[in-house]
């Protein structure tokens, strides 16, 4: 059985990576902004999961922006 999306898929699986990501923006801007805040929530999710993100908490940037102003 012929799977469009999933040949549209590997297709874009085979593009450079610049390509994938100019790609996929073109997808999410073709979605409905509930659902592409629903795509950032969960991207963000997974980075802070991985580790690769750390969570800083607001009074620290308060601060740390205070002490760059003076």
């Amino acid at each position: 059985m012929f799977d469009e999306v999933t040949e549209l898929a590997e297709r874009g699986r085979a593009l450079a990576p610049e390509d994938r990501e100019r790609l996929v923006d073109l997808l999410l801007e073709s979605l409905p902004s509930s659902s592409v805040q629903e795509v950032e929530i969960a991207r963000r999710d997974a980075e802070i999961e991985s580790g690769k993100v750390a969570l800083v908490l607001g009074e620290e940037v308060v601060s740390r922006l205070r002490a760059e102003l003076e």
